[in-house]
C-alpha cells in the first residue's frame, strides 16, 4: 500500500469512527469481545485529544478492568492483547478491509493509533485464491514452431477449437489468455489455476502437435503429449487434439485416480472406515492420536490386505510416532519403511504413497535427493494432496536450505488445507527457520487462535519467544502446553531450555534431572537433552548427548542447517564434524 500519514486533527474524524465501525463489525473482530473494547477505547482516546495518556497502565484498568494496584511488569496483558490488536488488524486489512480508504493501526513500542489515508494497489491474486478455485484454466497460443512459419492458421484454429472444446466442461471456467500469462518474469499475479500451451511443426509428411498441461502457480508441467498425423484434415485434428486436451483437465480436475483422501480405493466399508478414523487421529499430533492411527491403520490393512492408502497411513503414523518423540526411532524406522514400500507396491498412482516413501526417504535415510524426487512424483500424481506440499517444505527443502521454495510449498498446502492446525503451526515454524521471528509469532498465534488446544502450537510459540528473547512468555507458552501435554518430554525440554537462558539454573536442572529419570521408563530424545545442556552452558555434556542423537538418527537433526537453536554452535568443528553426517551442504 502507498500511504500518506496524517495526524489526527487533520483527518475526517467522521470517516475515522465509520472506519472503526467498519472494523468493529467486520469477522475479523466479531468476536473478539477484548479486542473490541481494546481498538475502541484507544481510538476514543486519541480523537478526544488524549492519546498521550494511553499508557500500559491506563488501558490495564480501563479496558481490561484491573485494580488499581495493577503493575505492568508483573502482568503483561496489555502487551499480549496488543500483540493481538494488531495482528487481527492487519487480517483484516489483508482479507477484509483491502480496498478501503482508512487505515487505522497500532505501531510498535506504544498504544496510540495511527490513521492513514490509503491509496489501494490493484488487487492481487494470492495462492490460497488460486487454488481455492482450480476449476480455472487459460489456453495460450498453439505457436508455430515450422520453419517457413506456414501453420498459423492451424494454430489459430487449433486455439479456439480447444477454448470452446473446454468452455462446454461443466464446472469448468476458462480465462481469457493475456501476454502477461507467459511472462513470469514480470511478477503478474496468477489469473487461472492451470494453463495449457504447446506449439505445431510439420516433419516431412505429416504434422506435430505438442500440448502441455502446466499447474499455474508451481510453474510445473503436469502433462505434456504429442500427436503425429497426416494434415489431410486440419479440423479432424484440430477436434482430436481438442478431445484429447479436455478428457485430461477434467480427470485432472475431477480428481480421477487416486491420492486424496476423499476417495474410497477400497470396496471393504469397514477398512475403508478404519482408514478415515486413522487418518482423523494422525491429524491431531497428540501420543494418544498417534497410537490409535497406527492402530486403525492395521485394522484397516487387516480388513484389506491390499488397501495402500491404509499401508500409506500406517507409514506416516509410524513416522510421527518418531518424530515426536513417543518412540525412539529405531522402534519406529523399519515399520515406517516397509509400510511406505508396500504402498508404493501396492499401487503406485497412489500420491499418499509416494508422499508417505518420500518422508521416511528424507527423514530417517537422511537421503533428501531421492525424497525431493518422490515428493515431485506425488504431487504430480496430484497437486492438490495437501501433504504432499506440506511435507515437502518440512523434511525436504526446508532442511536443504531452501527456505523461499518452502515457505511457497506451505503456503500452498495451507490453501489447500486451511482448517488444518499442524500445517498452520508448520507455516510459523518455517517463518522460525527463515529467522522472519515476527512473521512466525503472528502466525503462531493465528494457530492458537484456531485450535486453543493444538499443543505443539505452544510449543512453536515457546520457540520463537525464546528466540525473540521474551522469556517470560517463552516460559508461559511452554507451560500452558505442559498443562495440554503433561508426559511430553519436548515440552519439558523447551522449558527447562528457557529457564536456563533466563538464568534460573536451578529450576533447569531440576527438570532436566526429571527428563533423564524418566528416559529409564520411555523415550526422550538426546537432541532435547543436549540443546538444555548447551543452554546451561555445559558444551561437553551437549556434544556427548548431540553425538547420541546422531548415532539414532533424531528426527530433529534434519533441521540442523536452519534451526536457531544451534545458531551459536555452527562455527564449531565439532558441530561441523557431526553435521557433516548430514549430507547436507
Amino acid at each position: 500500500m502507498d500511504r500518506t500519514a496524517l495526524a489526527p486533527p487533520s483527518i475526517d474524524l467522521v470517516k475515522v469512527r465509520q472506519q472503526l465501525d467498519r472494523i468493529l463489525a467486520s469477522k475479523a473482530f466479531r468476536q473478539v469481545d477484548r479486542l473490541q473494547r481494546f481498538l475502541r477505547f484507544i481510538v476514543n482516546e486519541s480523537l478526544s485529544g488524549s492519546g498521550d495518556n494511553l499508557k500500559e497502565f491506563v488501558i490495564g484498568v480501563e479496558v481490561f478492568g484491573r485494580e488499581t494496584s495493577f503493575d505492568p511488569r508483573m502482568d503483561p496483558i496489555v502487551r499480549v492483547q496488543a500483540r493481538r490488536l494488531r495482528i487481527r488488524l492487519t487480517r483484516y486489512y489483508r482479507e477484509e478491509g483491502q480496498h478501503d480508504e482508512i487505515l487505522i493501526d497500532l505501531p510498535k513500542g506504544g498504544y496510540a493509533p495511527l490513521f492513514q489515508m490509503v491509496e489501494s494497489p490493484e488487487p492481487r491474486h494470492s495462492v490460497a485464491s488460486v487454488l481455492s478455485s482450480r476449476n480455472t484454466i487459460v489456453v495460450a497460443p498453439f505457436g508455430d514452431e515450422n520453419h517457413e512459419h506456414d501453420l498459423a492458421s492451424f494454430c489459430r484454429g487449433l486455439t479456439q477449437e480447444v477454448v470452446h472444446t473446454l468452455t462446454n466442461v461443466k464446472a469448468l471456467r476458462v480465462l481469457q489468455w493475456t501476454p502477461a500469462d507467459d511472462r513470469p518474469e514480470l511478477t503478474q499475479p496468477v489469473h487461472a489455476a492451470m494453463r495449457i500451451g504447446g506449439s505445431v511443426r510439420r516433419t516431412r509428411n505429416a504434422i506435430r502437435v505438442t500440448v502441455h498441461l502446466i499447474d499455474s502457480v508451481s510453474r510445473r508441467y503436469l502433462w505434456s503429449t504429442s500427436i503425429d498425423r497426416q494434415l489431410e484434415d486440419g479440423i479432424a485434428l484440430q477436434e482430436e487434439v481438442a478431445r484429447l486436451i479436455s478428457e485430461k483437465v477434467q480427470a485432472e480436475f475431477g480428481g480421477v485416480g487416486h491420492g486424496r483422501e476423499g476417495d474410497r480405493p477400497t470396496e471393504n466399508l469397514v477398512a475403508y472406515n478404519f482408514y478415515l478414523q486413522g487418518r482423523h487421529r494422525l491429524g491431531q499430533r497428540t501420543e494418544d492420536g498417534l497410537c490409535k492411527a497406527a492402530e486403525f491403520f492395521d485394522r484397516a490393512i487387516g480388513e484389506d490386505p491390499q488397501y495402500a492408502q491404509a499401508y500409506s497411513g500406517l507409514a506416516d503414523a509410524h513416522g510421527l510416532l518418531g518424530h515426536y518423540g513417543v518412540l525412539s526411532p529405531v522402534e519406529v524406522c523399519t515399520k515406517a519403511a516397509s509400510a511406505a514400500a508396500w504402498a508404493v507396491l501396492l499401487d503406485d498412482d497412489s500420491v499418499e504413497a509416494h508422499a508417505s516413501l518420500a518422508h521416511t526417504k528424507s527423514t530417517q535415510d537422511w537421503d533428501f535427493l531421492g525424497a525431493e524426487l518422490e515428493f515431485q512424483r506425488a504431487i504430480s500424481l496430484d497437486p492438490r494432496y495437501a501433504t504432499a506440499h506440506h511435507w515437502y517444505c518440512t523434511s525436504c527443502l526446508t532442511p536443504l536450505g531452501r527456505l523461499d521454495e518452502a515457505l511457497e510449498e506451505i503456503q500452498i498446502a495451507q490453501a489447500l488445507d486451511p482448517t488444518s492446525s499442524i500445517i498452520s503451526g508448520d507455516v510459523a515454524m518455517t517463518h522460525y527457520c527463515r529467522h522472519d521471528l515476527e512473521t512466525a509469532l503472528e502466525q503462531s498465534d493465528r494457530t492458537i487462535e484456531q485450535n486453543p488446544h493444538f499443543e505443539r502450537a505452544y510449543w512453536t510459540l515457546g520457540l520463537i519467544q525464546e528466540q525473540r528473547g521474551d522469556l517470560d512468555e517463552s516460559e508461559a507458552a511452554f507451560r500452558r502446553g505442559i498443562q495440554l501435554a503433561p508426559q511430553s518430554p519436548r515440552m519439558h525440554s523447551g522449558l527447562a531450555r528457557t529457564l536456563a537462558v533466563s538464568g534460573r539454573r536451578s529450576e533447569a536442572f531440576g527438570i532436566l534431572t526429571g527428563l533423564h529419570d524418566l528416559s529409564r521408563k520411555r523415550y526422550v530424545s538426546p537432541f532435547e537433552l543436549a540443546t538444555i545442556h548447551f543452554a546451561l552452558g555445559e558444551p561437553d555434556e551437549g556434544y556427548e548427548w548431540l553425538t547420541k542423537a546422531f548415532q539414532s538418527r533424531c528426527f530433529e537433526l534434519i533441521f540442523a542447517k536452519v534451526d536457531p537453536r544451534v545458531d551459536s554452535l555452527r562455527g564449531d568443528a565439532r558441530f561441523r564434524q557431526l553435521f557433516a553426517q548430514l549430507g547436507v551442504a
